[in-house]
Order: C-alpha cells, then structure tokens, then sequence
C-alpha cells in the first residue's frame, strides 16, 4: 500500500480529461476556481441534483473566519480512523521507514498541500483527543494554500490562533484542548466521508456560510455554468421584482417568451450582467420559442 498512489488516484477520477498534479490529483483550472468563488451552495447543488449526485453537501459546521465568506480549491483528503494497535504500529513504520515521512499522521496529508488547495479531513467526527490541527498545522496550511484552508470533520484545537490567520478558512465541528490521540491516518487523497457528503482527492471545494459543497472535478465547468445562468437570471429577477414589473410567481415559474425576450435586452445592456456575458441562452431562448409556436398551434386547433 501507499498513502498517496499516483495510479489509485488517476482510476479515482477516469473522466476527468484535464490537467493532473505529479501524484495524479485533478487539477481543475484557476480560471474555474474563480468562477464557482461567486456562486452560492444552492446553485451549485442544483445541477449536481439533477445529475445524480445528491450527497456532496454538508452544512453542519462551525467556521473560524467570519470574514472569509467564501472559501474555494481544489480538496486534498485524508481518512482517519480509531486506533487499532497492530495496524497503527504497521501505518506508522510504513510511512517513516518506506515512504520516508516524518512527524506523525496527522501531519503527513499537509506535505504536498498546493496554492488552492483545501485540506479536507475525515476525522470522523471525534472531537475530544481528536484534533488534527491547531495553530501550527493550521499556519502551514495557509501558508501552502495561500488562500484554502481546511475541512474537518471533527474537531481542532488552539482557536484562539487560528482566529488571527486572515487568509484562509477552517469549518470544523466542534473545538477542545486535547490534541490529535488514539487515531490512525488509513489514506491521503482517498475517497472521504464528510457527514452526508463524499469527497474524492480533486473534487472542487466550495465553502460558503451555509456549509460546504464538494463537486466532481469532471462536472466543475457544467455546473459552474449553470450556476451562472441561475446567479444572473437571479439578479434580472430580483431587479424586476424591485420595479414590480413582474409578480414572484411568474419569475419562479418557466419564464414565457416576453421574459425572456426582456431578459436577454437586459442582459446585453446591464452592468450588473457584465462579469457574465460569457454565457450563451440560446438554447433557451429557443425552447421559449418553441413553447410559444406550440401554444399558437393549441389555440388555432382549437378554433
């Protein structure tokens, strides 16, 4: 076994066709980073639903930075588990001995941290005596991340100091004094549990105060796509529900083709529209036209 297999992560994530770290771990561009760092939770859970992947959202944290609303990179993830003496003492001597890792399990994941990255931790859900990370650990991942932080789904300690690092973010469940005890790293950028949510190494890691996202890397560009068409048609809606152009219903409901005929003058002309112009609504501009022709026909039938 190893801790960090380059051929166990490739065939972790067989449809991402992009770029890859040295270890094999996605690497799901800067430019898609920046993007999905403007959506929120529920737009980018919204495609990933419908997709299929309902259990890549856990909102059941605390979070050190409250000024840092949003936290976004690429996850690294290490899978810890209750001590069990034979198989500890044989992690351990693998690790140092083989691998040639120094310290101890819980700081081994943090070795090869990258800019952007997120440290995502299964510490499944121990608190007391089950801290991995506390002021130093959590200076060096912001140090190596610049602007990520850490996943914990357990506990940290020393939050006094982690309150004071400014750049990066920690969601954690819960803190106590006791350090990291009686536990065992079993993998690093292996498949992790957090509560209700998977994270495989790669994933994009979207922290918002509601809780934290998880999406597939090969599903980052869809679904930051259509989060951005839900996060622009918001900001029309709430500008025209504002101007009592239209009623809350009709825009929840399918938009009808005037809508969307106002939409897209709006969204051509808007500077609130500017940072999204990238997008294309054809296709829905289309789909409004044939419902329309549609309805036409019903009505002449029926006449």
């Amino acid at each position: 076994m190893h801790f960090d297999c380059k051929e166990d992560i490739i065939q972790l994530s067989p449809q991402w066709k992009g770029d890859r770290f040295k270890n094999g771990r996605p690497k799901v561009s800067d430019n898609i980073l920046s993007r999905i760092a403007r959506t929120t939770a529920e737009e980018m859970w919204a495609p990933l639903y419908r997709l299929g992947y309902k259990f890549q959202f856990e909102g059941r944290f605390k979070r050190a930075n409250q000024n840092k609303r949003v936290m976004v990179g690429r996850a690294v993830t290490a899978v810890f588990a209750p001590i069990r003496p034979d198989l500890g003492d044989y992690l351990m001597d693998f690790g140092r001995n083989v691998e040639g890792r120094k310290g101890f399990f819980n700081q081994w994941p943090l070795e090869d941290l990258q800019e952007h990255d997120i440290m995502v931790m299964d510490m499944y859900d121990k608190v007391v005596e089950g801290c991995p990370i506390g002021g130093n650990l959590s200076t060096l991942i912001s140090k190596k991340t610049l602007d990520g932080g850490a996943i914990v789904w357990g506990g940290i300690r020393d939050l006094d100091q982690i309150l004071e690092i400014e750049n990066t973010q920690t969601y954690y469940r819960d803190t106590d004094p006791t350090p990291f005890m009686e536990s065992m790293l079993l993998g690093i950028n292996v498949p992790a549990r957090i509560g209700r949510a998977v994270c495989l190494p790669g994933d994009v890691v979207l922290g918002t105060p509601a809780g934290v996202t998880f999406i597939p890397c090969h599903l980052a560009e869809y679904c930051v796509v259509d989060a951005e068409k839900s996060h622009v048609r918001d900001i029309w809606g709430f500008t025209r529900l504002g101007e009592m152009k239209y009623t809350a219903a009709q825009i929840d409901s399918p938009w009808e083709l005037p809508m969307w005929e106002d939409f897209i003058a709006w969204f051509g002309r808007s500077p609130d529209a500017a940072d999204y112009r990238h997008l294309n609504f054809d296709e829905e501009l289309a789909d409004a036209r044939g419902a329309k022709k549609a309805d036409t026909a019903k009505e002449e039938t029926r006449w």
